[in-house]
């Protein structure tokens, strides 16, 4: 993971095509509304692509006013001040602008359409270089595992995926043929050459790139860091190094500049930018191995409070995109031995599964920092190999491994990409579930293992079968059931005090089960998780959840 603190033919509105210039000062301003737009949402083939729309009705998610651009006509007016516009926001409705002086500054907070201006960042200079302390990833050729006997076309990296049993998958066909991941990075040096990525290219699955520091389609320069991501995620090397989802398609997007050693919130905003762009593309997962809390200008620092989900604008980009259908994986961050020891945006959102580091013994890496989130709720999410995972060397000779949870996160972003290829009925807040509750410690969490290390083949077994039934407002899978089941449904209330009672066919209630509840806000779902306990009798059970006056009816057959 990068550090980040001391510790398509439709329209996307990004405004790139403009070239950058080398001089002014970056702001992002906030728009009031999106009144005289010319989109509509019974239209949306002018902004979102097909891929973009059938996830959402696969998901039953209808398109609202956060998914209609940017008003163009706000975008020129802000032009017509002298400004650049780098690229603009739907999801938080602003930009992100170039203003060469304060006059042009003081022309735009005049527009009677402007809310606030905030400065997000300093011109980057390319011709200087990068600071080695730039990276929270610790090292390479760190800690190479022992090839087992049973390790066959994946090579160095087998241990990182049978921790999880993800065989199991790959196994039975399910690689993540058909599934789309986005991946956001500081440069993916080298990708477009080694042979490890030889099927990719072949297979014409680079969806989409662009480098949103500089503007251009060219993500290739820069940093190696997205390439040591992409070995983790789509490496196919048999004999050598196989990654978790070799078979999926991709996005690579450059978010961070990580050239001379800056740090500042445009960074954030680019990211926001290029999540919105890979939602328009129909990307279904996200993979980033970023995180924000300090930067250049101490004014823009977060404090520990501000890591609540709410606060960063990455973490409200990203549980944007969790709205929308997508599964958003960040890596935890590296900070676990250091004074702060926390995650951070957008690790916090409330729907971005954050990954932390263990070691190929299961035990947790020292550095992977820790929850809980300012608000209280459990992080990291759950946990997969950090330590000595193995990637692509950049020569194209050899492997390389690698430490961070930079590496945890894309191993479980592609374990998720191939179980959600399983399962394709499933909503992304069901793979989201599924992989906490198939954890080993899903039994009793913590905030430094989360809900431990998920085992997909028991995660499998939780998601939906068959024809879906997602569009219902409450989802029961499965149903029927043994020892336990999940239940979904609409929550848009605040009060997370609740009761949840069950009575038999005959009437008589039934206190013979443990239920736990997962809140996703930006969703505004919940999720149950419900527990027999061996003296409840098989039978069909009515459960009632109440709270606060207002409840919600379902019925699950015991088996």
């Amino acid at each position: 993971m990068i550090r980040k603190f001391s510790c398509l033919c439709f329209i996307l509105l990004f405004a790139g095509l403009e070239g950058w210039s080398q001089t002014g000062n970056r702001y992002w301003i906030e728009f009031t509304n999106k009144a005289g737009t010319p989109f509509r949402l019974d239209q949306p083939g002018a902004y979102l692509s097909t891929r973009s729309i059938e996830r959402r009705q696969k998901q039953g998610i209808a398109i609202d006013s956060t998914d209609l651009p940017v008003n163009p006509a706000y975008l020129q007016a802000v032009r017509a001040t002298g400004a650049l516009v780098r690229h603009a926001s739907k999801w938080l409705n602003g930009a992100t602008i170039e203003a060469p002086d304060s006059q042009t500054l003081a022309r735009i907070q005049a527009l009677p359409f402007v809310r606030s201006t905030r400065k997000n960042g300093r011109t980057s200079h390319s011709n200087e270089h990068p600071r080695p302390e730039k990276f929270v990833w610790t090292g390479i050729n760190e800690g190479a595992p022992r090839q087992s006997a049973d390790s066959g076309q994946y090579g160095a990296g087998w241990e990182q995926l049978a921790l999880h049993k993800g065989e199991w998958l790959h196994n039975r066909g399910f690689r993540g043929e058909g599934v789309w991941i986005a991946v956001f990075d500081a440069g993916f040096v080298e990708m477009n050459r080694l042979p490890c990525f030889d099927s990719l290219r072949q297979g014409n699955r680079i969806a989409d790139t662009w480098d949103f520091v500089d503007l251009t389609p060219n993500p290739y320069g820069f940093d190696a860091h997205g390439t040591y991501v992409m070995g983790c995620l789509a490496a196919w090397w048999p004999g050598r190094l196989v990654g978790t989802a070799p078979g999926a398609t991709y996005l690579l997007y450059r978010t961070e500049n990580n050239v001379g050693g800056s740090e500042n919130q445009i960074e954030e905003d680019n990211w926001v930018a290029a999540a919105e762009r890979a939602d328009s593309a129909g990307a279904d997962v996200f993979n980033t191995s970023l995180a924000y809390s300090t930067f250049d200008d101490p004014s823009m620092d977060y404090t520990y409070q501000d890591i609540d989900g709410q606060t960063a604008r990455i973490t409200r980009g990203a549980d944007h995109a969790a709205s929308k259908g997508i599964l958003v994986v960040a890596s935890a961050g590296n900070y676990g031995n250091s004074a702060w020891k926390y995650i951070a945006a957008p690790a916090d959102g409330d729907s971005v599964l954050a990954v932390g580091a263990v070691a190929r013994n299961r035990s947790r890496v020292g550095f992977s920092s820790q929850g809980p989130t300012a608000d209280g709720r459990i992080k990291p999410n759950v946990m997969a190999v950090g330590s000595g995972a193995a990637s692509c060397d950049l020569t194209g000779q050899d492997v390389a491994y690698v430490s961070g949870t930079s590496f945890s996160g894309p191993i479980m972003a592609g374990l998720a990409a191939c179980l959600w290829q399983s399962r394709p009925s499933s909503r992304s807040i069901q793979v989201f579930r599924a992989l906490e509750l198939s954890g080993d410690r899903s039994a009793t969490p913590d905030t430094f293992y989360g809900y431990g290390i998920p085992d997909v083949s028991r995660a499998w077994q939780l998601l939906p079968f068959g024809a879906s039934n997602h569009l219902t407002d409450v989802v029961v899978y499965p149903n029927p059931c043994t020892n336990e089941t999940t239940v979904e449904f609409p929550w848009a209330g605040l009060d997370q005090k609740f009761e949840l009672t069950a009575f038999d066919v005959a009437g008589r209630r039934n206190t013979n089960f443990r239920c736990t509840a997962q809140f996703f806000p930006s969703q505004q779902r919940v999720v149950l998780f419900i527990e027999f306990e061996p003296n409840m009798s098989a039978g069909l059970y009515v459960f009632r959840w109440s709270t606060s006056g207002a409840g919600q009816s379902f019925r699950i057959i015991k088996n």
